[in-house]
């Protein structure tokens, strides 16, 4: 942890919303009282700031830019979806140095068909795709295929019916995002092999986390073999209880070093900052990049924390080296911080 300052402060971002069930209110304050926690047993100096409307601006209003780095735990300003990148866009206009991606990144991050032309430019091996703004699927002929929305994050629009082994079902399931999501329908090959979760940090040198592998070998049907919203965060739910994480995944050296490479190569690609995730299909000695995750989440169960875990990370640890990573930027604490630099 050579270089890492721990006296950096913190302004811990979060949002919670009015409507949601009082469950979900209390386990997204946990959360980040957890984090707040394990950064100031380190000695960070931490303040949490729970954003509950759309003042977002008004709620910084009250920080001086110049005195803290914000940790960027916001995924949306209450009641206005798909806000995320716009989080990102006010601190900006604010001047405050956070950690994660820029407004720029966040939002690409919402448009997979952009996400998926990248890919193809830089020659970053990805499924065969295409977008559909009609039922008409004519001329599509891969099965089995896999039905995104063409503009959501997180899973949302993803399940077990996502998965189409057919023209008809692929008409019906394209039709269903048309009128349900109300925007394009992105089309994949579905690689049904195994699925690894890749997380990397870092600015310029990056490195790439012990990959995590889901297991979804107790699964026989192939439209459960997929991290779908309800395998994510419907905890109890038998998807979610079914689907196991190794860690590290077991993987041939040579395997996986090609897959770090293309890992490496995509986190590059799409402009991620400070850290991500990138996930990864592998069937027939091939790695499909399948989907990229700025900011992704690091509440202490997700996949991204079992990997700096792996890696020997605590949890505050974690924490603070991504905050070290933005505070390379700060025109204050940057001359003082080498972190993102760091091995």
């Amino acid at each position: 942890m050579d270089n890492i300052r721990h006296n950096l402060p913190v302004l811990l971002l979060h949002n919670t919303n009015p409507a949601w069930a009082p469950e979900e209110i209390l386990e997204n304050e946990e959360d980040a009282a957890t984090l707040s926690n394990a950064l100031c047993e380190l000695g960070h100096p931490v303040e949490v700031v729970t954003v509950e409307n759309a003042r977002l601006a008004e709620r910084l209003s009250t920080y001086n830019p110049q005195e803290h780095i914000v940790f960027n735990w916001c995924e949306e300003i209450p009641g206005i979806p798909h806000s995320e990148p716009e989080v990102a866009a006010v601190m900006e206009r604010m001047g405050f140095v956070f950690t994660g991606s820029s407004y720029d990144v966040l939002a690409l991050s919402y448009d997979k068909p952009q996400i998926k032309r990248l890919l193809d430019e830089a020659n970053i091996p990805t499924p065969p795709w295409d977008v559909f703004h009609t039922p008409d699927t004519t001329g599509w002929n891969i099965f089995p295929s896999i039905v995104k929305a063409a503009h959501e994050h997180c899973s949302i629009g993803i399940s077990s019916e996502s998965i189409v082994t057919s023209p008809a079902e692929l008409e019906n399931r394209v039709a269903f995002i048309l009128e349900e999501h109300n925007q394009p329908a992105l089309v994949e090959e579905f690689i049904d092999g195994r699925e690894f979760l890749n997380a990397v940090w870092g600015n310029g040198k990056i490195s790439m986390l012990p990959a995590i592998e889901m297991d979804y070998s107790g699964l026989t049907n192939i439209r459960d073999r997929l991290f779908t919203y309800e395998a994510k965060y419907v905890s109890g739910s038998p998807l979610y209880e079914s689907i196991d994480m190794v860690v590290p995944a077991e993987l041939e050296p040579n395997a996986l070093a090609r897959l770090e490479q293309i890992v490496l190569a995509t986190y590059r690609a799409t402009g991620c900052r400070d850290y991500g995730r990138i996930d990864v299909r592998y069937l027939n000695d091939v790695f499909y990049v399948i989907d990229v995750n700025p900011n992704p989440d690091i509440n202490p169960m997700t996949s991204m924390t079992h990997a700096a875990a792996k890696a020997g990370y605590s949890y505050g640890q974690m924490g603070s080296r991504i905050v070290n990573l933005a505070a390379a930027r700060h025109p204050l604490f940057g001359k003082e911080n080498t972190a993102a630099s760091a091995p």
